[in-house]
């Protein structure tokens, strides 16, 4: 959850006069609004030179609380527009504003925006570091949609981290809470997030059944972005379970669903998770074919993580079809991309496999 912080005139220090600076504030509000509109209608660039514009103004009108605003938005522009480092440094610099003028929600803002971009470059470490420190801060608040987010964002990080029984307890705490506000797109994504972590663990048709659950849910409201997302680790499960090629009856019809609604982030992890699926199957000039259509989509889309799992399982069909040199090459390639992030287990799998070679 990246939360677009409402403003008014009396959250900011009021000018003992005059009207080019209350004129200048309205312009800055205006514009602040227009930006909401193009980023709720998925306009990410025009939302991004907004955004920098209002940041200017602020900074011209030395008004604190408003620049703190304005780099949490241009930070979540830079993050949709898949340029997550930039977002990190605007999320620092609007966490050190608002611990400077002491604003709580601000901070925890600025932290829960910092922890999702952490994840999304798979610092994963950084990442459940500003969830733990945001997380009190929304209680304190009563702000229950962004305690639950956080929740949920640090649930997904202790999974990826290998710590699967710790996901599990706090996804069942989230799904008493969803259910208790009638949350269901909410509750949809918390049995995904106990459907993934029984995953982890092995138990693979518990797994199943939360996935079901989830998906029930996402076709009730008709949800297709979440659907796809469901169906993805529904397959997943039928290759863990050693059914690939129901996993790929599947993952053919994800492909077509994402490719309908332009949704590149998911045609990237259908064509990923197809390849690993024609892999499995032993026709590697069709995993390759896959693979190498994911990576090109995950660098265009700046996704780290993503390109790490391509170049991996790039170099592991090459390795299985006794090409060593470009096997070893896709995984230095990997190793290379995790030395940036703060994710030891992956580290250690990117190891294994060069000395395997």
């Amino acid at each position: 959850m990246h939360l677009l912080n409402h403003v008014n005139s009396a959250d900011s220090p009021q000018p003992s006069i005059q009207y080019p600076i209350q004129s200048a504030i309205q312009e800055w509000e205006d514009r602040r609004s227009q930006a909401s509109r193009h980023y709720r209608n998925g306009e990410f660039q025009t939302y991004l030179v907004l955004a920098k514009q209002n940041l200017k103004l602020a900074r011209q009108l030395q008004d604190r609380v408003r620049e703190g605003y304005a780099l949490n938005d241009v930070g979540l522009a830079y993050k949709t527009c898949h340029c997550p480092q930039s977002a990190v440094q605007c999320f620092l610099q609007a966490l050190a504003i608002a611990e400077e003028i002491d604003n709580p929600m601000a901070v925890a803002t600025a932290l829960t925006n910092l922890g999702a971009t952490y994840s999304q470059l798979g610092q994963l470490t950084s990442a459940l570091h500003a969830f733990e420190r945001a997380l009190p801060l929304w209680q304190q608040q009563h702000d229950v949609a962004a305690e639950i987010s956080t929740l949920n964002n640090m649930a997904l990080a202790y999974t990826k981290l290998e710590q699967p029984k710790r996901a599990l307890l706090i996804h069942h705490q989230l799904l008493a809470m969803r259910r208790l506000l009638g949350d269901f797109s909410g509750e949809a994504i918390t049995l995904n997030g106990i459907g993934f972590a029984y995953q982890a663990l092995g138990e693979l048709e518990q797994s199943l059944g939360y996935f079901h659950e989830a998906l029930a849910i996402h076709h009730a409201t008709r949800n297709l972005t979440g659907a796809a997302t469901t169906l993805n680790n529904i397959a997943t499960v039928y290759t863990d379970l050693g059914q690939p090629k129901q996993a790929l009856l599947i993952q053919h019809q994800i492909l077509l669903t994402c490719k309908a609604m332009n949704d590149r982030s998911g045609i990237a992890l259908a064509l990923h998770n197809m390849g690993f699926t024609y892999a499995e199957l032993a026709d590697y000039p069709q995993a390759l074919t896959c693979y190498d259509q994911a990576l090109t989509l995950y660098r265009d889309l700046n996704d780290r993580p993503g390109e790490i799992r391509i170049l991996m399982n790039l170099g592991s069909v090459y390795a299985t079809l006794g090409q060593k040199e470009p096997a070893r090459s896709h995984y230095l390639s990997a190793q290379a991309l995790v030395q940036q992030l703060e994710d030891q287990p992956l580290m250690r799998r990117v190891q294994r496999l060069i000395a395997a070679l």
